[in-house]
């Protein structure tokens, strides 16, 4: 038999016959190899660049500006001047949304109180929050760019007033990958209308489109869809999808670039994995009696925004990394007229599920380690508008943020005698978003994307991390 071999391969002697074997035994085991290699995950998970002190975030984004006068940032200047124009000692703004600046201050309606150990005032309208303020720094200093909305929720968002940069959420994705295959790892939650410029504040971006966000939806069914007909079996539905992604990576061969395929393909792939674990996660009817009261699941004020935050707390618990939770999606606060109606209503739609939120996360453990984010895209102002509404105020608003290593009971930065602009440590959206990428361990100078020959990264030339946020 080996001479026969040895006369078909024309080798002349044993130690040469033996050397061709092995060589082609080793290119038989690399070419396994090969074809065996899967390509790369770009959700795999990565080694972030330093500690983090949170592993998820939760951003409770109060969409259409709520007011800091009236909510987190009292003024008693305010109150004695009522009814006045602005003091000289306070610059008037060239222009805002409807107009100029003309006119009068207008108090707030509001009662005030001191909470907790730390003191902090919180006015009546989130009288529920306020009982966890020891776990809260509020800065009272961000500012930011836009005078609009579409513009400024973009850019609380994305960093940017012009919509194409990539969400906050789809950074986090790209730097730091998933932690759960079978869930997506960006969710993005409403609780009324759609967010003004829609889809743009969670897309990837110039990022590869996988790292976008998923939206769930409002409702008994937040993931259409989920699952397959009953005519269906697993064996079925795994060839058929094993077969869309055949055709489609043929296809896609001479379209490297083409990254809305490849999220495509890997989308089918996580729906798939989401009919076990999904369905599941969003199943809210396992939740005690007493934990959906303390959402505000019995009072239809509360049942939908408090819905979503029973969500995010599952969501957080089976390792979603950034979770969104849109509260008046649609511009729900923007209150030009009539902010004692419109603030009474998102106030007590958003006060006991936020407090639901924060007990539940902290009496299970999770509070460490999750973020927690409140704000809009910007504030009000403290002279009013309409006659009794107040106009947009990006000059100088309240965010606040607690759990994740956060330094809770205390204040960053300071606004004017009447709450109109940031004049101590002033904290733009920037430095919000490098504050929360590093709480995830991330540095946002170095989570870079190379597009268009230029290292783009979340903050786009600016942002600082607040260090004075973290414990």
């Amino acid at each position: 038999m080996l001479n026969k071999l040895k006369h078909h391969w024309n080798v002349g002697s044993r130690r040469e016959f033996f050397t061709r074997a092995g060589s082609g035994l080793a290119g038989l085991a690399l070419a396994d190899m090969m074809a065996a290699a899967a390509p790369v995950d770009p959700l795999a998970a990565k080694t972030p660049h330093h500690k983090p002190t949170a592993k998820s975030v939760i951003f409770l984004f109060m969409e259409g500006g709520p007011s800091q006068v009236d909510t987190f940032d009292p003024k008693p200047l305010l109150q004695k001047l009522d009814g006045k124009p602005l003091p000289p000692s306070i610059a008037k703004p060239k222009q805002t949304s409807r107009g100029t600046a003309d006119n009068t201050l207008m108090a707030p309606k509001r009662q005030w109180k001191q909470y907790g150990k730390s003191g902090m005032w919180v006015s009546d309208w989130y009288q529920n929050m306020a009982e966890h303020m020891d776990d809260v720094a509020v800065i009272r200093s961000c500012w930011a760019d836009g005078i609009n909305h579409v513009g400024s929720v973009c850019q609380m968002n994305t960093g940017s007033i012009l919509a194409g940069r990539p969400s906050l959420g789809a950074w986090v994705n790209y730097g730091l990958g998933s932690a759960n295959k079978n869930l997506p790892s960006f969710v993005v939650m409403t609780d009324d209308r759609d967010p003004l410029g829609g889809t743009n504040n969670w897309s990837g971006g110039f990022l590869p489109a996988v790292y976008q966000g998923t939206q769930f939806r409002r409702g008994d069914t937040p993931i259409l869809d989920l699952h397959p007909p009953s005519t269906i079996s697993d064996e079925q539905q795994r060839n058929q999808l094993g077969l869309l992604k055949g055709l489609n990576e043929i296809w896609s061969k001479d379209k490297q670039d083409d990254s809305e395929l490849d999220a495509r393909i890997r989308s089918w792939e996580l729906a798939y994995q989401m009919q076990s674990s999904a369905s599941e996660a969003v199943e809210l009817t396992k939740e005690s009696a007493a934990t959906k009261a303390m959402y505000g699941l019995d009072d239809p004020a509360t049942q939908v925004f408090g819905a979503n935050c029973l969500m995010a707390r599952r969501l957080v618990e089976r390792g979603v990394r950034f979770i969104e939770l849109y509260c008046g999606s649609g511009s729900g606060w923007d209150a030009h007229e009539h902010i004692e109606a419109n603030h009474t209503k998102w106030c007590r739609a958003s006060d006991k599920p936020i407090a639901g939120l924060l007990a539940d996360l902290k009496q299970r453990g999770l509070l460490q380690d999750t973020l927690v984010v409140w704000g809009g895209e910007f504030g009000r102002t403290p002279f009013n508008e309409l006659t009794d509404g107040r106009d947009h105020n990006p000059w100088g608003f309240t965010m606040w943020m607690a759990g994740g290593g956060v330094k809770g009971g205390q204040y960053i930065g300071t606004t004017d005698e009447v709450g109109l602009r940031a004049v101590e440590r002033p904290v733009h959206v920037h430095d919000i978003h490098a504050s929360i990428l590093w709480s995830l361990g991330l540095d946002h100078l170095k989570t870079t994307f190379q597009h268009n020959g230029r290292a783009e990264r979340p903050t786009v030339l600016a942002g600082q991390v607040v260090k004075e946020l973290f414990a």
